[in-house]
């Protein structure tokens, strides 16, 4: 039994992200040093990444782009989303309560950061006339949100299954007190962030 658990974690586990180990190694003592921290535990780290994809309400065949969208996501992700659903009512929009707007995924340890490296270093600079992010982009608490107009950019999407274009938002979470530090953070990381 203990040798049929062995076999298991070890065809599933994932490499360690080569992120992760260039934050332990260097990124991690470079913002102590920066920030002036007096502990290991008030240098910032990533949290959480959040992907969500809204898919309207006005469609006629509804369920199936919801369907793809889902299907979209669980690609890019290596996770499967959860499907989100409206709060309240909003007739102007036709929207109803409990009626299904879209998928999003929360994305956590190895499999974060793996996403964060491709985000990064893979689908951002396929972005035609990609000029870097803006810096404004931070909510004050330390998060930096960013939208995708399509899909296509991610390598995982295949053209022959592909329908229509659906855009995205990403939300970086980190543990950053200030925006100043995310920036650094994120900016150590690799994220393609232009300069304040």
């Amino acid at each position: 039994m203990a040798k049929k658990k062995e076999e298991t974690a070890a065809v599933g586990a994932l490499p360690t992200p080569r992120l992760k180990e260039k934050f332990n190694k260097e990124i991690a003592g470079k913002l102590k040093e920066q920030f002036s921290f007096k502990s290991a535990m008030q240098i910032p780290h990533l949290e959480k990444i959040v992907i969500n994809m809204g898919t309207g309400t006005k469609e006629k065949n509804g369920d199936k782009h919801l369907e793809n969208s889902v299907r979209d996501l669980t690609l890019i992700a290596g996770q499967k989303p959860v499907i989100t659903k409206a709060k309240t009512s909003i007739s102007n929009f036709k929207l109803r309560e409990g009626q299904e707007i879209g998928c999003k995924v929360t994305l956590r340890g190895d499999r974060m950061y793996h996403f964060f490296d491709k985000l990064a270093t893979v689908v951002l600079p396929r972005i035609r006339d990609f000029q870097g992010l803006n810096p404004k982009s931070f909510d004050g608490r330390g998060n930096y949100s960013l939208g995708l107009k399509e899909q296509l950019v991610f390598p995982e999407i295949p053209y022959d299954t592909f329908d229509r274009i659906r855009g995205m938002d990403i939300t970086i979470c980190t543990s950053a007190k200030t925006d100043e530090e995310a920036y650094a953070l994120l900016k150590a990381l690799g994220l393609p962030l232009r300069e304040k």
